[in-house]
């Protein structure tokens, strides 16, 4: 088969083995794919040199005609491959939406990693489906993080193979002896995803060149770096500006020193601002939102009400209504968010 197959062999094993300690029990999501099953076959081989101990779970989501038939098979090319467990999980999916069949999947990896005490889930994601990704989060124009693409660890689900592209995979298939399955909605352009794949990635390719995928997803790798590292200076700085007659507020209720607040470098405000938002249980503000929140908070003219997601809302209230001899704060709770100034 050449040099190249080998090549992406030993990539897939060896990115399982960058991610997985040795002697963890891990499932992979296997749909019966090129991709999840080309990841079947790296993790079954670390399996069968008892490297790592693996299992696999098929989603059969019951969206499509004959999908019973497809997570069988599936199962069955991953039990002979030697992983084990091999559980088929049906579940109901609350609307035909991509974000609907998500939500209930991952409710089953959780239950099914639960039961069988496995510390970390394998997913199949590839270099394409990363730069696909890429540009999404361009067209939403959401800043460095929805540039960042998919994380290759997040808590316990992993991607070890956005290094490899599709034809990798397809390729290992091939090595392997495993009959993938084309997933038909793969092919409908009524899904924003497969549009990107289907027509604006191959113009970029033929405008840009055939690593335009691969540039994509070390963009993402760049801005994820960046991302976390910011947001990891976001975490600390918003610990340091909470005034401390917090402890004293309700639950849902949070205080901050605005000077402190004002005085951080704006990419670190800006997630300062989000942050705290999130940790009364709030969506994460989108850009207009956050715009507005921060311009309020800078000292725009009108006093708010600024309407956040969900039940948060954002005022700035005058000085005579602080207690004697507070500092100007920025409080925030689950019913309103108020920048509070003397």
């Amino acid at each position: 088969m050449g040099p190249k197959l080998p090549q992406a062999l030993a990539e897939a094993r060896n990115g399982i083995r960058a991610m997985v300690p040795a002697g963890s029990r891990v499932l992979v999501a296997c749909s019966g794919g090129a991709d999840s099953l080309a990841l079947a076959a790296a993790a079954a081989f670390l399996h069968r040199t008892g490297e790592i101990s693996a299992g696999a779970i098929v989603i059969d989501h019951q969206m499509q005609p004959g999908s019973a038939e497809v997570a069988g098979r599936a199962a069955e090319q991953c039990r002979a491959l030697g992983l084990d467990p091999v559980a088929v999980i049906e579940v109901s999916v609350d609307g035909s939406s991509e974000q609907a069949a998500r939500t209930a999947r991952y409710a089953a990896f959780a239950q099914v990693m639960d039961a069988t005490g496995a510390a970390h889930l394998l997913l199949g994601h590839t270099r394409d489906d990363q730069a696909e990704q890429v540009l999404l989060g361009l067209a939403r124009g959401s800043g460095t993080l929805s540039l960042a693409g998919m994380p290759a660890a997040r808590g316990p689900y992993l991607r070890p193979l956005l290094s490899l592209d599709r034809a990798a995979t397809e390729a290992i298939c091939r090595h392997e002896g495993l009959e993938y399955w084309e997933d038909p909605t793969n092919a409908s352009v009524a899904y924003l995803r497969n549009r990107v794949r289907h027509e604006v990635m191959p113009v970029l390719r033929a405008v840009l060149g055939d690593k335009v995928p691969e540039a994509l997803a070390r963009t993402a790798a760049l801005a994820r770096a960046d991302a976390e590292y910011l947001d990891a200076l976001a975490s600390r700085a918003l610990d340091e500006v909470v005034c401390t007659a917090a402890a004293e507020q309700p639950a849902t209720e949070l205080r901050m020193d605005l000077a402190r607040l004002l005085a951080l470098q704006k990419p670190v405000q800006s997630r300062v601002l989000r942050l705290a938002v999130v940790r009364l249980g709030a969506p994460a503000p989108d850009f207009e939102r956050l715009a507005a929140l921060t311009l309020l908070v800078q000292g725009s003219k009108s006093a708010g009400p600024v309407q956040l997601e969900g039940p948060v809302a954002a005022t700035r209230l005058a000085g005579t209504r602080l207690p004697r001899g507070a500092t100007a704060q920025l409080c925030l709770d689950a019913a309103a968010l108020k920048a509070v100034e003397s």
